[in-house]
């Protein structure tokens, strides 16, 4: 390759990496392009997205994904995202450009967030909101004590660095974790049982927690149907920090209004912004968070760490970390 390495990122990732890109690099010669001009490698910040959806570009976001399309020479994206589901991300894989995903930088913060999703839904705080809205004096003990969680079952879909973070914090506060996840031949700690994504329906009838933290991919795109919400057993709850199409939402809707479900956090939705209309907003035994579970002011830095060492790994042709197969 002639000339320098030509990165395509904004201003402003630019500025804040400072000589991070050319550590990196190992003093190779580059050069930062805007958008518009041809690229070999470029870094999809956390300012590009903004508060697009993928579903709801923005103009600034649209233009940058434009850019990456419009980019002939580009070899390699990187995503500040822990997923790559997004429309562009598909359409550069299929021109042949590798793609990575910044998976694990929000772990920890998603973590802590289901479990406050968990916690709450167990101790029943949206029906002591609701009393405090209407400022009502509504103990617990007047409408059925909440189960206690040790010796519930929790069946974590997904066991990357969320899903296995999750499962070590709910073990400890005495809840059996059943694993569902890609594959079930790799061994787990000896407390954790694991079952296929395919044989969810084993386990389901016996979960009284129903995760969600996989990938979208198409052996999870619907994976949590009308068929697996009816195997649920009465008082069940589900916890989305997933993705939204991982589970057919109407069907979570007819559960939740009917009492077949007794409760959901949800950070995710089939359609994002969750549109005004949708009974989700409203419903009693709802929480709903608009994807922001992994959000966070330490998120930023620990993103730009997994760009800068694919760079450097990029650069020395050694494998890349998160690579989307």
């Amino acid at each position: 390759m002639s000339g320098p390495l030509r990165i395509l990122m904004t201003e402003a990732a630019a500025r804040q990496r400072g000589t991070g890109l050319a550590e990196a690099l190992a003093g190779r010669a580059h050069v930062v392009v805007a958008e518009g001009d041809d690229a070999d490698v470029a870094f999809v910040s956390r300012d590009v997205t903004g508060l697009s959806t993928k579903h709801e570009l923005l103009p600034h976001t649209r233009r940058f994904h434009d850019a990456l399309r419009h980019a002939p020479s580009l070899r390699w994206v990187h995503a500040h995202s822990s997923g790559a589901d997004r429309p562009v991300y598909g359409e550069l894989r299929a021109r042949g450009v590798e793609v990575t995903t910044s998976s694990g930088a929000n772990a920890g913060v998603v973590v802590q967030t289901a479990l406050a999703g968990v916690l709450m839904l167990a101790r029943r705080f949206p029906q002591l909101l609701a009393a405090q809205r209407e400022k009502t004096w509504a103990p617990l003990v007047g409408s059925g004590l909440p189960r206690d969680l040790a010796g519930q079952t929790a069946a974590i879909v997904g066991w990357g660095p969320i899903g296995q973070g999750l499962g070590t914090l709910l073990s400890a506060l005495g809840l059996r974790v059943v694993s569902v996840r890609s594959s079930a031949d790799a061994p787990l700690a000896p407390a954790v049982e694991s079952v296929r994504f395919e044989d969810i329906g084993r386990v389901l009838p016996r979960a009284d927690w129903l995760l969600l933290a996989c990938p979208l991919t198409e052996r999870t795109r619907g994976l949590v149907d009308a068929a697996a919400l009816a195997l649920l057993p009465p008082g069940a709850r589900l916890v989305n920090v997933a993705r939204g199409e991982v589970v057919d939402e109407p069907a979570l809707i007819e559960a939740l209004r009917g009492g077949a479900l007794a409760g959901a956090y949800l950070d995710v939705f089939a359609h994002e912004p969750l549109p005004a209309d949708s009974p989700l907003w409203s419903l009693p035994n709802v929480i709903v968070t608009p994807h922001t579970a992994g959000h966070s002011d330490g998120n930023e830095a620990r993103v730009a760490a997994l760009f800068l060492d694919n760079l450097r790994r990029w650069n020395a042709g050694l494998p890349l970390l998160n690579r989307v197969a």
